[in-house]
């Protein structure tokens, strides 16, 4: 099956919007998904920025539903609730910043609170809880900290901390870049990819819960490895961590504040030095990672009881897998490849954890982040 273009026209709006609620949310089936582009001069469509659509976490279908204009929603994350999302728009100058919205799932309507200065350029990523949230400023080299109101909305700019460098590439290395950041699963830490430094910082969260303290200690990472995204196991004990520049995966164990390096593994064997993002099954039984620039792809691997990693395989995909999300059942794995243009539908075998792919992609212009809601 070839991939079905989206047209998102007012009228097909207007035809969704009409479906009884109770058929499109039939069975708990229907998720609200939201898919952040690059909305610069590659556009095709440089009018929207955030599109939502519903999609069927049982079949794989894909419906749109609404848009909302914004320049460079490159990242986006949702609340604990799921009331509220949070965007950044990538820009690289000083309209650098982050949106905060309510969200209503059944019509993907998207309802700005206010925006905030990020007082760093290009924004790459957004973490949020119920106190505060973060946002990484790539080229700002920095982090950015936001108290979020009782309404969802954000608070005027607590902090922003530096990252800093001394990685030996010096194209990729010589200024300093924040790349993500995520709270330890015990609350009381912060921790944030420092690029250009090969290393993790450890943010204490201050006692009021609110708000961060500066960086107490760091965790150094093989040299040149330019550490981008990571992501905690459900149990808490397991920190993976992605280098963007080196395609290495490096395994911590974390307990009480602190990581110890357990394992290194490689997801890319043709060092395109483009490596992207990662994430966990929701069994945790599966570890997925992507690389860009050649190879494009996702790697494979199935993780022991001690949490260790194997290879188990490896999908392409089209061009540039900037970002992926799984479903919560676990059932699909959705690619949004920037350079092809399209978000990528795959089927996940829950026992062997490989990719097959559906038939049902979206082509959308220049996606590259995607969040599901349910």
């Amino acid at each position: 099956m070839k991939p079905v273009r989206i047209f998102l026209t007012i009228a097909a709006f207007a035809a969704i919007a009409c479906t009884p609620a109770k058929d499109r949310l039939k069975g708990g089936e229907e998720l609200t998904m939201l898919v952040g582009t690059y909305t610069d001069s590659l556009s095709r469509d440089c009018r929207r920025g955030i599109y939502t659509f519903r999609f069927n976490q049982q079949n794989g279908k894909v419906t749109p539903l609404d848009t909302f204009a914004m320049e460079n929603p490159s990242f986006l994350t949702v609340s604990c609730n799921g009331k509220n999302i949070y965007a950044v728009s990538e820009m690289p100058d000083s309209t650098a910043s982050v949106y905060a919205f309510s969200l209503d799932k059944k019509s993907g309507r998207l309802h700005l609170l206010n925006t905030r200065a990020t007082s760093g350029e290009n924004p790459c990523h957004v973490y949020a809880n119920d106190s505060f949230v973060l946002v990484s400023n790539y080229t700002g080299g920095s982090l950015s900290v936001f108290p979020v109101n009782k309404d969802g909305s954000l608070g005027p700019i607590q902090a922003c901390h530096k990252g800093g460098t001394g990685g030996p590439d010096t194209v990729r290395q010589p200024v300093p870049h924040i790349h993500c950041s995520h709270s330890a699963p015990d609350g009381k830490f912060v921790f944030a990819s420092d690029f250009s430094a090969d290393r993790v910082l450890r943010f204490p969260v201050t006692p009021d819960g609110k708000g961060l303290q500066p960086a107490d200690t760091s965790f150094a990472i093989e040299a040149d490895s330019g550490p981008r995204h990571f992501t905690f196991n459900s149990e808490g004990e397991r920190l993976y961590l992605l280098g963007e520049l080196s395609g290495k995966i490096s395994v911590f164990s974390y307990k009480e504040g602190r990581l110890s390096l357990l394992q290194t593994v490689s997801t890319d064997s043709v060092a395109a030095r483009g490596s992207a993002d990662i994430h966990l099954s929701p069994d945790g039984k599966f570890l997925y990672a992507s690389n860009r620039i050649r190879n494009d792809g996702i790697a494979i691997f199935a993780v022991a009881d001690n949490g260790l990693l194997a290879p188990a395989g490896y999908r392409h995909t089209a061009i540039h897998p900037r970002n992926f999300c799984i479903t919560p059942n676990g059932k699909y794995l959705l690619a949004a490849c920037r350079y092809g243009n399209v978000i990528q539908v795959f089927e996940r075998d829950a026992a062997s954890g490989l990719l097959k792919e559906t038939g049902q992609s979206v082509k959308l212009d220049r996606p590259v982040c995607i969040r599901f809601v349910r």
